[in-house]
């Protein structure tokens, strides 16, 4: 996985779980086929950020690294390396 300039993304979820279903990028919506590892940075995380949750998950054209900012409520894509 290719490390990339944190890029704004929306993200839906499901309302279960509050693990991402799709993702919009560039005006399309790509289906998060699964979630392959997730890091929770909730409880311990670094004073100079905020609390995230960072999810590898993988698409029908790539993998994809999800970081969700709690304090900021934001989605960024961090990494990215294709299929």
């Amino acid at each position: 996985m290719v490390n990339k300039t944190p890029t704004e993304v929306r993200v839906r979820c499901g309302w279960t779980d509050g693990r991402p279903r799709t993702v919009l990028v560039d005006d399309e919506q790509v289906p998060v086929i699964s979630i392959d590892h997730v890091r929770d940075e909730l409880a311990a995380y670094p004073a100079d950020r905020c609390p995230r949750r960072i999810f590898d998950i993988s698409t029908p054209g790539a993998r994809m690294r999800l970081t969700f900012e709690r304090r900021r409520r934001r989605w960024l894509v961090e990494g990215l390396e294709a299929a």
